[in-house]
């Protein structure tokens, strides 16, 4: 990351500042377009993918949804353009070969479940995860799929209206995420 990438404020971005946007969307494209590789998209996909998850990210700043960086900004761009891969991905029906590397997604989604998954191309860790994620409570899987996987903060978790406060919402993830290690850990 930059120096300058640094010194790009929430309030910058907040109030339009071009240059800051345009910074934002430049330091971040080519990463992304590197990135999106593995996903074996063509590359006008790809840049449509990078370009839709960036104005998702504008739209996010502008509305007051991301109140404060809770992560680095290509780290947020990157898990919204992962979802709208992935969203790519299914619409195409695209399957999945044995020269994919899973271990690129951090989390399940609902979209793995429609996915073609070759088994033997998972590791075993992979596999654990696969079976002690889906034994999971339907709460414990969307809170863990929205704060790891699509990158949602606490408090957009909060907005969503199915918790009553940010303690509840992170006790709820801490209980959900030792019960996971547990099921794993006793797996190995």
């Amino acid at each position: 990351m930059s120096n300058q990438q640094v010194e790009i404020s929430l309030e910058d971005l907040r109030q339009g500042s071009e240059v800051a946007l345009k910074q934002v969307y430049e330091d971040n494209r080519a990463k992304f377009i590197n990135f999106a590789k593995r996903y074996n998209l063509p590359q006008d996909d790809v840049i449509d993918i990078y370009q839709d998850a960036y104005v998702i990210f504008y739209n996010n700043i502008m509305s007051g949804k991301i109140e404060k960086f809770t992560s680095t900004i290509s780290t947020y761009l990157f898990s919204v353009g992962k979802y709208l891969i992935f969203d790519k991905m299914k619409k195409n029906n695209k399957k999945v070969g044995p020269d994919f590397d899973l271990t690129i997604v951090r989390d399940e989604d609902e979209i793995m479940h429609t996915m073609e998954i070759e088994e033997q191309t998972l590791t075993h860790e992979q596999k654990l995860l696969h079976t002690h994620f889906s034994s999971l409570g339907k709460q414990c899987q969307e809170l863990l799929n929205l704060f790891y996987y699509r990158g949602y903060t606490i408090k957009d978790i909060l907005d969503l209206g199915k918790y009553n406060s940010e303690n509840v919402i992170k006790s709820a993830k801490s209980r959900c995420m030792k019960t996971l290690r547990e099921r794993i850990n006793s797996s190995l």
